[in-house]
């Protein structure tokens, strides 16, 4: 089994998809309710679905967390900070083997541009079969 895509919920569908487009996605459907995307690399899409709003504050968290891997994290921040987005946390290198950073998209779903390299799939505490 392959992972075929997911659906990010996204309460105003137009600034979700003018922000994706943004960030160099292409938007390859388009309804009022729906908009799907293909990576810029690889052979991944995503999808946004028209949500209600949530609401603001604290538990305004979808707790969804989106993965774009990048082995350029610190050059994809510094040119997405120049097209005007904010980075809710600098690039990082994190105890799990990760470089990461994060933003939110206009829904509150939590973006992590990230490079592992082989700690991606075979980190030293990965399971034996």
């Amino acid at each position: 089994m392959n992972l075929n895509q997911i659906t990010l919920p996204a309460a105003d569908i137009d600034r979700s998809v003018a922000f994706y487009r943004r960030m160099g996605f292409k938007q390859i459907v388009g309804t009022p309710d729906y908009a799907r995307f293909e990576c810029p690399t690889g052979d991944a899409t995503f999808s946004l679905h028209r949500t209600a709003p949530h609401p603001p504050g604290p538990e305004a968290d979808t707790h969804v967390v989106v993965y774009f891997e990048t082995p350029e994290v610190d050059a994809e921040v510094r040119r997405l900070q120049a097209a005007g987005f904010e980075f809710t946390q600098e690039p990082r290198d994190e105890p799990w083997l990760w470089r990461e950073a994060r933003l939110l998209d206009p829904s509150g779903n939590v973006l992590c541009l990230y490079w592992a390299g082989e700690n991606r799939k075979n980190p030293p505490w990965r399971l034996k079969d």
